[in-house]
């Protein structure tokens, strides 16, 4: 007989709907009204981001000690996901300062962490992550941005491509070579101020999705810093981005479930008010079946989702195999559903009057950042076939 005990593990902890309530609350009010503008006008929603600081919902995973809300992963994956619900672009706030914190949290001095952590856990600035470049996207370990000691300094000169709320973030996480003998394995992490001489940053892509969450190319032309801001060991560089990615592929599936619940929440909605033929479209045994279909996947991601937090969490293991499993099949999923609740509304779905056509354009990069999902499945199988 299975102990009742061990069929709690299947129940949400209440603080953790707590948190969802809150965030929920706050993303109603004064996120999702700003979500439609922030589309429109492709300009980070400065509003949102000081509704969700105000509540502690910016940068939720930064731990006690250094000033922030301490939230463990899965109630900083239920933060994301709420947001994400209101406003896709609003939720790389707090998704992008986990990114661009967590090398810190993982390998950082204790100096380096309570010299920049209560910052973004106060709200001062945001911080970013750089990996990607032009020439080295999936195959980060090809970058050429190059560090170069110089005493008590280093010197960083290269271009990052794909920096997510650059030019908005005050810290970036840099990854350059400083050993260019030795490949990912002379790969070093930095931190790199957005004031620091020599920074500066390309022009705002044009994107089709996210508009409101800027992204931009950074320059590093001659950014001399001081060496004390290497982030752990030389050369452990490439290591800490792997893991860090471990990590918050948690939340780029969180933000994808919370992009489907908007879209599915939305089409509930409508087809229950929308009437052809003399009923509710919602009525239609077909209508109902894509209905059921879209549930189905969006509660499936969900609990994989939820599975990989606790993971990250605990850092076990097989974080790579859940991460990247839940970071692929919910952005499958959210793909799917929000293209299924384009076609529920009709025409009306394929208009920017109404939000499911912003939801299925947000949706498509979360297959795609992070590490596409052709590289999710190979990361999957890669662990699937380990002894």
């Amino acid at each position: 007989m299975t102990s009742e005990s061990s069929f709690d593990a299947y129940l949400m902890p209440e603080e953790h709907e707590a948190i969802r309530e809150a965030v929920r609350a706050v993303c109603d009010a004064k996120v999702a009204p700003h979500a439609a503008e922030a589309d429109e006008t492709a300009e980070f929603p400065k509003a949102s981001y000081e509704a969700l600081r105000a509540a502690d919902f910016h940068a939720p995973h930064i731990p006690e000690e250094y000033g922030g809300a301490g939230a463990d992963a899965l109630a900083t994956a239920i933060v994301i996901e709420e947001v994400a619900r209101a406003c896709a672009a609003s939720s790389l706030i707090p998704a992008v300062n986990k990114l661009g914190t967590l090398p810190l949290l993982l390998a950082g001095s204790e100096e380096l962490k309570r010299r920049y952590l209560p910052r973004v856990a106060q709200g001062e600035g945001m911080f970013s992550y750089c990996l990607s470049e032009p020439e080295a996207g999936s195959d980060a370990a090809s970058m050429t941005t190059r560090a170069v000691r110089d005493g008590d300094h280093y010197v960083l000169d290269g271009v990052k491509r794909w920096i997510t709320n650059a030019g908005v973030s005050e810290y970036y996480t840099v990854f350059a070579v400083t050993d260019p003998s030795a490949r990912s394995r002379g790969i070093s992490a930095f931190v790199v101020e957005k004031s620091d001489s020599g920074v500066s940053f390309g022009a705002p892509e044009k994107k089709l999705g996210i508009k409101g969450s800027p992204t931009r190319e950074v320059y590093l032309d001659s950014v001399r810093i001081p060496a004390d801001r290497m982030i752990g060991d030389p050369g452990t560089g490439f290591g800490t981005a792997m893991r860090t990615l471990d990590h918050t592929r948690v939340t780029i599936a969180a933000q994808a479930i919370g992009i489907a619940q908007g879209a599915l929440d939305y089409a509930k909605g409508y087809v229950k008010e929308r009437k052809q033929f003399g009923k509710a479209v919602a009525e239609f045994q077909g209508i109902q079946f894509m209905l059921a279909d879209m549930g189905m996947k969006l509660e499936a991601a969900r609990q994989l989702t939820y599975a990989a937090a606790a993971r990250s969490e605990r850092n076990d293991p097989d974080l790579t195999y859940f991460g990247a499993a839940a970071k692929c099949f919910a952005s499958d999923a959210a793909m799917e559903i929000t293209t299924d609740a384009v076609q529920l509304l009709g025409g009306y779905g394929y208009t920017r009057d109404y939000p499911v056509e912003r939801m299925m354009r947000d949706a498509k990069i979360t297959q795609i950042y992070e590490g596409t999902n052709q590289v999710q499945r190979i990361v999957v199988a890669r662990q699937l076939l380990k002894d």
